[in-house]
């Protein structure tokens, strides 16, 4: 009994920290696979969009290393936003009207729920 307790408590820690981990960051498939449910994507569509986020990926991946050594936020923030909005022409570069529609209907509710994080909303 006690060891089935232990390993219940085991389990319940493990799920707790990985919860409070917070959100992971999506890998480019990841992403892709979203834009395809949610835009119907066609596999010519969605392979040109894999490379643009791949890109960005890395892109991602260097200013992150460059945060983790000290870099300042407030200084990289402008880098950030250059690079999604970069990204985000690209990828409605390779929509057709009503994808783009779409997509920018899914930008602005992503912009939507950032703001709200930001001013300790949920």
């Amino acid at each position: 009994m006690k060891k089935l307790l232990l390993v219940c408590a085991f389990l319940i820690g493990i799920s707790a920290v990985s919860f409070a981990q917070g959100r992971q960051r999506q890998t480019p498939d990841e992403m892709v696979a979203s834009l395809k449910t949610s835009l119907s994507l066609n596999d010519d569509q969605a392979a040109k969009v894999k490379v643009i986020y791949a890109g960005q990926a890395k892109v991602m991946d260097s200013l992150r290393t460059v945060m983790q050594n000290g870099g300042d936020m407030a200084a990289m923030r402008p880098a950030f936003t250059k690079m999604n909005d970069a990204t985000n022409a690209k990828i409605m570069a390779v929509l057709t009207p009503d994808q783009a529609t779409a997509y920018k209907k899914i930008l602005d509710d992503r912009a939507a729920a950032m703001k709200a994080r930001m001013n300790g909303g949920n």
